[in-house]
């Protein structure tokens, strides 16, 4: 590529329009940059940092998450930084095996992560498989994304919103988008079940930087007093999904995001439903009945009071990728009271409960879009001296 001077970003420009028109031809470069070959870098310099003044890093396939991009260097602009963007070196091949060790996570200080949490080869390959599992464009992906392992949950979704992306083929985790312009509508993908899933897909969710993920999952009901159809809002997690001990401690406390949390629960109480806030012990084993003592065990030194097999693998890797994250499970079945899921019995439930289940969470989401246009408040989850795009706001 032909050099030449980067492209600067500052807050030179005598008006929001003109500041606006020039992010928008910053992004248009590094789509052509990128197009062209290279990975396009970014260079930040922040006068008013003491320690880390200068950052900087790399992207790959910036148009998949351009609403992100304008959202961020407008506020890093405003706040009195200089950006500028200018051709890297060449982008690495996905046959190539030195991409593995370019996207290793063993050398990933994520504690002094700055503006740049993934690097450009990581973004690259997430968002092939991201398409890959799917079976919809990267760039159809909006800035709120529910999980669910149930077609019943999707098929409410379609007759919601009928105009909505979906699959070209049959794929392992199905997406289905409500776009809205800036990326600001909904995507539910169906997971399936399991930790291991949840742990697949939120790993490469998370270079889009969502404002926030939602677990839309049921559960078994732990306690005496909860009925099948009650719901359950995570407050904590009990982690024996086991998927993420190794790149996560157990002792590091994951919890969801509060104000997310606060917009689930107000829905709860305008709808008048029976819920409990509590710790969801997540399991990886769906036949945890046949080792029913040593799980019982845990979920009684945990106050757990409910148990499923996902909601602790999307918040843990929430909290590594600074996505602000929630769970709102419904009971199918009380294993322990002599209630577990039997099929007619399922059945039953998932067709008297999956259209208000949905529902409760969309109705949660538009509240957060409403109070929080920028993205929700995530400091929490940023690591101690992690600036603007660390993750999130």
């Amino acid at each position: 590529m032909t050099k030449f001077p980067p492209f600067i970003i500052n807050n030179s420009h005598p008006d929001q329009e003109s500041l606006l028109n020039r992010i928008d031809e910053a992004c248009d470069l590094m789509d052509q940059i990128y197009q062209d070959g290279y990975y396009p870098k970014m260079k930040v310099t922040r006068s008013w940092s003491e320690h880390n003044p200068v950052i900087e890093g790399e992207f790959a396939k910036p148009r998949v998450y351009r609403w992100y991009l304008k959202r961020e260097l407008a506020k890093l602009v405003r706040a009195g930084a200089e950006i500028a963007i200018s051709p890297s070196r060449e982008a690495v091949s996905l046959n190539d095996p030195k991409l593995l060790d370019a996207i290793d996570e063993d050398h990933w200080d994520f504690t002094k992560k700055k503006l740049f949490l993934f690097r450009a080869e990581r973004m690259d390959l997430s968002l092939d498989r991201l398409q890959h599992y799917t079976g919809t464009d990267a760039r159809d992906f909006q800035r709120y994304i529910m999980f669910t392992n149930y077609d019943m949950h999707v098929e409410v979704f379609k007759q919601r919103y009928p105009d909505c992306a979906r699959p070209t083929r049959n794929v392992q985790m199905p997406a289905y988008h409500h776009k809205v312009k800036d990326n600001l509508g909904l995507t539910l993908i169906n997971i399936g079940v399991g930790p291991s899933n949840a742990k697949t897909i939120t790993d490469h969710i998370a270079v889009l930087r969502p404002d926030a993920m939602i677990m839309v999952g049921h559960c078994g009901g732990l306690r005496n007093h909860q009925e099948i159809g009650d719901f359950v809002l995570a407050s904590g997690y009990m982690r024996a999904d086991g998927v993420l001990d190794a790149s996560m401690p157990k002792n590091v406390p994951i919890i969801p995001n509060n104000m997310l949390n606060y917009h689930l629960q107000s829905v709860l109480e305008e709808e008048n439903m029976s819920y409990r806030m509590g710790t969801v012990y997540t399991i990886d084993n769906r036949n945890w009945e046949f080792m029913k003592r040593r799980v019982v065990q845990e979920i009684h030194i945990s106050r757990s009071i409910a148990i499923d097999m996902e909601s602790a693998t999307v918040a843990t890797n929430g909290f590594r990728y600074r996505i602000p994250n929630a769970t709102l499970l419904c009971i199918s079945d009380k294993p322990l009271h002599g209630k577990p899921k039997l099929g007619e019995a399922a059945q039953s439930f998932y067709q008297n409960s999956k259209e208000r289940h949905l529902d409760i969470v969309i109705k949660a989401i538009e509240l957060s879009k409403t109070n929080f246009p920028g993205g929700l408040p995530n400091a929490s989850i940023r690591a101690l001296d992690e600036p603007l795009m660390g993750g999130g706001s």
